[in-house]
């Protein structure tokens, strides 16, 4: 089910309780402001979650809430990751979904990284 990406933060969220350690995750990489781990419904051979560690609903929360350690950490993390499990040569993709229409299912801001095969066009034409 499609969340709005607006309004207060839920610290029951999925991925709030994996940050606590309340939920288990194979964890890719971490760092100071985000945390790597594989999606436990894959929609590519290689799908990974990236996600803050700061309570961010949504992009739009993040980007305007957000410190500029806490943008340049996810940043940086969405890139080791990549480097790291060798995605750059034959390419990857990020994705963000951000609210009803964009289908974001959990009320934490996250980053997909799809890759291991060809992912075809970004969007169906209209």
């Amino acid at each position: 089910m499609a969340v709005s990406g607006l309004g207060p933060y839920d610290p029951n969220n999925i991925f709030a309780k994996i940050l606590r350690g309340e939920i288990p995750c194979n964890r890719v990489f971490e760092n100071e402001h985000a945390l790597a781990f594989r999606d436990i419904a894959p929609r590519a051979p290689m799908h990974i979650l990236v996600i803050p560690k700061g309570p961010y609903v949504s992009f739009a929360d993040f980007s305007q809430r957000a410190t500029d350690a806490e943008i340049v950490g996810l940043t940086r993390a969405i890139g080791h990751v990549a480097h790291t499990l060798g995605l750059e040569e034959a390419g990857y993709r990020v994705l963000s979904n951000m609210g009803q229409h964009a289908g974001q299912e959990v009320p934490h801001f996250h980053v997909h990284l799809f890759a291991g095969r060809p992912l075809g066009e970004m969007l169906p034409s209209a």
